[in-house]
């Protein structure tokens, strides 16, 4: 199997490729409200009542995602494919370097904690229970949207460390080697904390300084991961991808507009931070001058 090391990378490389993929060209599609827009008799179902049922939808989004690329889509495919083959060729001399120094590794583990099981479900439980206590919608959304991502990033992490199987950096002569019972592809910390995060991220889309600290503490949270020697570079790239694609994926299928929300997509309609500036003039009375209008 030893011997064999370099073509079952090369087999890996190009099934890492084609399997993030699957997240990340789901949130490339556009999403469809609903199979039938027949008129409903009733009231639309809660977020709480549909959360496994669209836990299901996500999982056949997700996995059957690859099915529905288009040519378009290589504009970022082809670059995040490049770049992880590029870091899984030099994953163990990178890990190695690293590993070289052990200072870092006292505040990395403090950091790996944001991206936990306990940190992100977590965060996404105080969301859900303070919107709930204070009748915030969006937080509760928040909340819910944000376990949603991280249940559907789970599953998906689960299964590719599974085919995966790839060692570990402190694994000794069979580091980083794939198909060896290894749990290091890709890095589950970084998948949850880009998945929430985005989330998050989309929710408060209208609130700068929440993004930067999601964002932020997502891309600590996967630098962590490699700094702390428990995963290569590849890992958390590949994580970080995987999760910011699940995360908007659900953020845009399952979001509920609310009251006063604008009908436009946040990242196409026009800015509250900014005025709408008109000029104003009359030719005959040799007028001219400019309208400010400023929504806050």
């Amino acid at each position: 199997m030893r011997s064999n090391r370099r073509s079952h990378c090369l087999f890996a490389m190009v099934l890492f490729v084609i399997l993030f993929s699957i997240a990340l060209s789901a949130q490339a599609q556009t999403p469809t409200a609903s199979p039938s827009p027949a008129p409903q008799p009733s009231a639309t179902p809660s977020l709480e009542k549909e959360f496994f049922k669209n836990v299901l939808r996500d999982q056949k989004a997700i996995w059957t995602s690859p099915f529905h690329l288009r040519g378009r889509d290589a504009c970022w495919l082809a670059p995040l494919g490049l770049g992880t083959a590029t870091l899984i060729a030099t994953d163990q001399s990178t890990g190695d370097e690293i590993a070289e120094s052990r200072r870092q590794l006292h505040a990395s583990r403090i950091v790996s904690y944001a991206g936990s099981d306990y940190g992100t479900g977590g965060l996404a439980l105080t969301f859900y229970l303070v919107g709930r206590a204070r009748n915030d919608d969006r937080a509760r959304e928040t909340g819910l949207l944000g376990a949603e991502a991280l249940v559907d990033s789970a599953i998906v992490v689960t299964t590719l460390k599974e085919i995966t199987q790839r060692s570990r950096p402190l694994s000794g002569k069979s580091r980083s080697d794939f198909f060896d019972g290894g749990s290091s592809f890709p890095s589950g910390h970084s998948i949850a904390a880009w998945s929430l995060a985005t989330v998050i991220s989309r929710e408060y889309h209208d609130r700068p300084v929440v993004q930067f600290a999601a964002y932020g503490i997502a891309g600590a949270v996967s630098v962590a991961r490699f700094t702390g020697e428990k995963h290569y570079l590849s890992d958390v790239l590949v994580g970080s991808a995987l999760g910011y694609g699940i995360g908007r994926y659900v953020y845009h299928a399952h979001h509920r507009r609310r009251a006063g929300e604008g009908g436009a997509d946040e990242s196409r309609g026009p800015s509250h931070a900014w005025p709408l500036i008109a000029p104003q003039y009359n030719r005959h009375a040799r007028e001219y001058g400019a309208t400010i209008a400023w929504s806050f």
